[in-house]
């Protein structure tokens, strides 16, 4: 009964994030403060890094994994801090959405 439970919560978190807009979640988790689409700020273009790993084996998991905890060098010096208030599957939908720019 418990891992039922824990079942159907775990997937209705994830079908709350994937209803969510990715604009939207990304504002509210903070990601365009050092991101945009077009341009790059403080972190690369959305489109820069879909463009970079582009057609990569296992990149929606490294980049998810990078969202939550951080990470250095993929982009020059400035490092990505990592973003322990999202959750694995709102960093899912955020991934999907930034290798869908252009």
């Amino acid at each position: 009964m418990k891992r039922t439970m824990l079942a159907v919560l775990v997937a209705l978190a994830s079908a709350g994030a994937m209803a969510q807009n990715p604009a939207d979640l990304a504002k509210a988790k903070n990601c365009l403060a050092c991101h945009s689409v077009q341009n790059k700020l403080v972190g690369p273009a959305y489109k820069d890094v879909a463009a970079k790993y582009a057609g990569q084996k296992g990149i929606e998991d490294k980049l998810v994994a990078k969202i939550i905890k951080g990470g250095s060098g993929s982009w020059g010096a400035v490092p990505m801090p990592a973003n322990p208030q999202v959750s694995e599957a709102e960093a899912h939908t955020l991934v999907k959405w930034i290798m869908a720019q252009k």
